[in-house]
């Protein structure tokens, strides 16, 4: 409301803005004769070219059929005038402006003509030819998701066993064992797969708003087995799910427990060898933390960092896309709120933040083919791990998001980790980064700053995909692809975003393999491959904190 406000108040005393809009529904009127014409010449259909639309809601051949043509075409012209009056109004604020072109998005993508049986002729289509009979399979559909909403509100939780795929089962499912075990995190060894290995370990830190098998899946796609088959031993990190008991866990935590506790256990394990480090998404964002904070360690001797891998993680938080809508002083106090009574965010709650980002695709697209054509839905292995949600504790969630997200602290050389002030400029090692085409929570631009708030070498490729999809590129994909331009050295100038698109050049394939021939480049060194004890007194991979 306040956004709407803001944008009313000053779009009522800007005539230019107000004589643009009228200009424009003037053009789209304008529009009517010649395409009804077009119809009429068409014998009531339109061509692909006439329709010219990107929107996949109106892409089948029946919404070129009149009167579906002319409901779809004034759809979109009201999509354009809405995206248009709600951008550009002089003197609303940036954040506000986002906003309100963002409900505006909400409104018009619930009322489309595709949601509705009278206005969608694939639905009515199908209803015909099937007797009703995909209404029943829809109305059945609606009936088990409700259901299942009714379960997990009154269990506050989902169990691993109403996953399609079942960690420890179809997923996360790499030969490996828990080697450390602490409150926040169980740290797991994989077995290797070859007879020798490189001297230097991998250690991933995956985001703790997320299960880790995301890099672990199905083992066509599982980076850790990848990883082993390349020669390398693997760690990774897997975070407790917190309860309302873990409410005063912080950032600091997370990385003194977590990251640094994980870091010392793989280089005693490992003779002191030094660790390639790897952080995905806000993992990636708490390893740039713990880099910058670990000097004092290096200096003591207790640790050897040889390079770190950044993957679709933000250090700069200026332009942190979508996400940065449900972000300001008035939504932190709300969620401040919300958090206080149970001690967390639930994860439900979360992922319905992340739906309202692509609801179009995920909200109603869905709901029109899942209760109106009546489809079952087609899940995979990364789907089934995105609805196997997590918790955040009350502190941590509310100190992440005003010192990264709202103050930006760890750009601005602000962040405060263990009471001392951290510095970007503290990394020593040599980064690697990736970021992802399509990323509406980690957008590439954002990740790519950190060219300039580091002083050492980076190597940024940029992969094909979304946030999950572009990380999890396993070779032999035919979809993927990734751009990749010349290391730039410390002192160098920083090319901007675009202009290092432009001087790219694309690869069709992973970038896993790009990623592996540098991490063996950083390190030649072979050592016999590194067992795991027949008898351990903890649990085998996948452990147990997977199952919160």
């Amino acid at each position: 409301m306040l956004a709407w406000l803001d944008w009313h108040l000053h779009l009522s005393f800007s005539p230019g803005k107000q004589a643009e809009l009228l200009r424009l529904l003037e053009n789209q009127l304008y529009e009517w004769p010649l395409l009804l014409s077009q119809i009429a010449g068409n014998q009531g259909m339109l061509t692909d070219e006439q329709i010219q639309t990107s929107d996949t809601r109106f892409k089948s051949e029946s919404w070129s059929n009149w009167p579906y043509n002319l409901i779809s075409r004034q759809f979109l012209q009201a999509q354009s005038f809405w995206d248009s009056a709600t951008t550009g109004v002089r003197g609303v604020s940036s954040h506000h402006e986002n906003v309100v072109n963002f409900a505006a998005r909400q409104w018009l993508d619930m009322i489309a003509p595709a949601n509705f049986y009278p206005t969608n002729p694939e639905v009515q289509r199908k209803t015909f030819e099937e007797f009703g009979a995909n209404l029943w399979r829809g109305l059945q559909n609606w009936g088990s998701d409700v259901r299942k909403g009714v379960a997990q509100q009154i269990h506050k939780s989902e169990t691993n066993e109403d996953l399609p795929f079942r960690p420890g089962q179809d997923v996360a499912i790499s030969e490996g064992k828990v080697v450390f075990s602490n409150h926040l995190i169980e740290l797991i060894q994989y077995a290797p797969a070859t007879e020798t290995v490189f001297s230097q370990p991998v250690l991933i830190v995956p985001s703790w708003i997320m299960k880790y098998y995301i890099l672990d899946l199905s083992p066509h796609n599982s980076m850790v087995k990848f990883l082993t088959a390349q020669g390398f031993t693997v760690f990774i990190i897997s975070w407790r799910n917190p309860d309302s008991l873990d409410r005063d866990l912080g950032m600091d935590d997370y990385v003194q427990s977590g990251f640094y506790a994980a870091l010392k256990e793989v280089s005693k394990r490992c003779d002191g060898a030094s660790v390639h480090t790897a952080g995905y998404c806000l993992g990636g964002t708490l390893l740039a933390i713990g880099m910058a904070g670990l000097p004092s360690l290096e200096e003591s001797g207790e640790i050897t960092v040889a390079s770190m891998t950044l993957l679709a993680a933000q250090t700069d938080f200026t332009e942190p896309g979508e996400l940065g809508l449900f972000i300001d002083e008035s939504q932190l106090a709300m969620l401040d709120a919300l958090m206080w009574k149970q001690g967390y965010l639930d994860g439900q709650q979360m992922a319905g933040s992340f739906q309202l980002l692509n609801s179009k695709d995920l909200v109603w697209s869905r709901n029109m083919r899942r209760y109106l054509l009546g489809e079952a839905e087609k899940s995979n292995d990364l789907m089934s791990w995105n609805s196997d949600t997590t918790r955040m504790p009350y502190r941590m969630h509310s100190e992440y998001l005003n010192h990264l997200f709202l103050h930006n602290d760890l750009a601005q050389g602000r962040y405060r980790l263990n009471g001392r002030t951290v510095s970007l400029k503290a990394i020593n090692t040599p980064l690697f980064v990736v970021g992802t085409e399509k990323d509406h929570v980690s957008p590439w631009r954002s990740v790519y700053k950190i060219h300039s708030l580091s002083d050492v070498t980076v190597d940024f490729i940029l992969a094909s995909g979304g946030h999950n999809a572009g990380i999890v590129a396993a070779p032999g994909n035919p979809k993927c692809s990734f751009y990749t331009s010349k290391t730039l050295m410390p002192g160098e100038a920083v090319p901007s975003p675009d202009e290092w698109l432009n001087a790219a050049q694309r690869t069709n394939g992973s970038w896993w393999l790009h990623w592996s021939s540098w991490l063996a480049n950083q390190n030649s060194d072979h050592v016999p491959a590194r067992q795991l004890a027949e008898e351990f007194e903890f649990a085998s991979a996948p452990g147990t904190y997977i199952f919160q």
